[in-house]
């Protein structure tokens, strides 16, 4: 493994956790009243369209690090449909 290859895969690691902290909060709180829905769905497509550019170059830090962000991004997409209520 290359020193560019440890680099991809930690900032894929940091990237991939972005919606970490957010979706702990969303969580714990059971509220997503200050949640942008919009947001999350935009990043969701973007997710899926990085997904398949990934695997359409083999390139396996953009597809981990993607699919991460895809759950991320889907579990807060259904947190939001949860406690949109509240």
């Amino acid at each position: 493994m290359t020193a560019a290859d440890i680099l991809g895969y930690a900032a894929g690691a940091v990237t991939a956790f972005t919606f970490l902290p957010q979706v702990v909060k969303t969580w714990k709180e059971k509220s997503a009243k200050d949640i942008s829905l919009y947001m999350f769905l935009i990043a969701f497509v973007n997710e899926i369209m990085w997904l398949v550019y990934g695997f359409m170059i083999d390139n396996m830090v953009v597809i981990l690090t993607n699919a991460v962000m895809l759950i991320m991004s889907g579990i807060m997409i259904g947190l939001k449909l949860k406690y949109n209520h509240k």
